[in-house]
């Protein structure tokens, strides 16, 4: 009887160790980034999160799409295009994401101020609804107003680095206007704006001041894969490494069953 039992016991801990590293693997929380080059004369540069490239040679107006990462603690870094080893980076510094949350990391400023701009973005609005945000990323404007062309203000006094809350208004195709905030001069007409429904967009007002000009971010979308996945059928990594944990139990189940199966025989005989 011990002895089965010992054998059972220890039946169960190979197999668990075998697998604890797909258990962990599953457990893994994530959250998404995108990079914006918002920095109207900063030159294309290189994009690193700890120690591994994630743009390369990005622009002004550049805007990668989301990219999956671990929750936590990284490490920000981004370099003039191919100096990674022979300078130092432009930007460094240290961005904690939350798992399910998406953020925009936007690297702003003129050049020689350059910094990153972190933002989370939202994922969810009201059905049939459109939700829309300003950021003001033109390093030599003043504080501005956007509102609907012969309409209402939807964003007050917001100063260069600021990113607005959301405004939720119904889908549909709208004539903005930016204009200052202290002497209400009209600076940039966005016309025909369509904003649809179910999605969420980030309007950023890039350049400077005398060449203004804005880009239009989708905020909400669904989690995308790490990296795209090819070649012809068969299961994906993810979905390997998904249904592992499930099969591990299987397994772990029927040893159990079987060790115990085989004593009641031995006892019955």
């Amino acid at each position: 009887m011990n002895r089965v039992k010992i054998i059972a016991a220890s039946l169960l801990a190979v197999l668990l160790l075998a697998f604890s590293d797909n258990f962990t693997s599953a457990a893994v929380q994530e959250a998404m980034i995108r990079v914006v080059h918002a920095s109207p004369d900063a030159p294309e540069v290189d994009i690193y999160v700890d120690n591994q490239s994630i743009v390369v040679g990005a622009s002004f107006k550049d805007v990668t799409d989301y990219l999956k990462v671990p929750a936590g603690s990284h490490k920000i870094e981004v370099y003039a295009i191919g100096t990674k080893g022979k300078e130092k980076p432009v930007i460094s510094t240290n961005v904690t994401v939350e798992a399910n949350k998406a953020y925009t990391l936007a690297a702003i400023n003129q050049v020689a101020h350059l910094e990153l701009k972190v933002a989370q973005d939202d994922m969810n609005v009201a059905k049939g609804k459109s939700k829309i945000r300003i950021a003001h990323f033109s390093p030599d404007s003043p504080a501005v107003d956007v509102g609907i062309n012969h309409g209402p203000t939807l964003f007050k006094d917001t100063a260069f680095k600021q990113m607005t809350n959301y405004s939720e208004v119904d889908a549909g195709t709208y004539d903005l206007t930016i204009t200052t905030s202290q002497d209400k001069k009209k600076v940039l007409d966005i016309p025909n704006l369509n904003l649809e429904a179910n999605t969420v967009y980030t309007v950023l007002a890039i350049n400077k001041a005398d060449s203004l000009e804005t880009l239009l971010l989708k905020d909400n979308t669904a989690m995308p894969s790490e990296m795209p996945k090819t070649g012809m059928g068969g299961a994906s990594q993810d979905n390997y490494n998904s249904i592992v944990p499930v099969l591990t139990l299987l397994g772990i189940g029927a040893v159990a069953i079987f060790v115990v199966r085989r004593h009641r025989g031995y006892e019955s005989e």
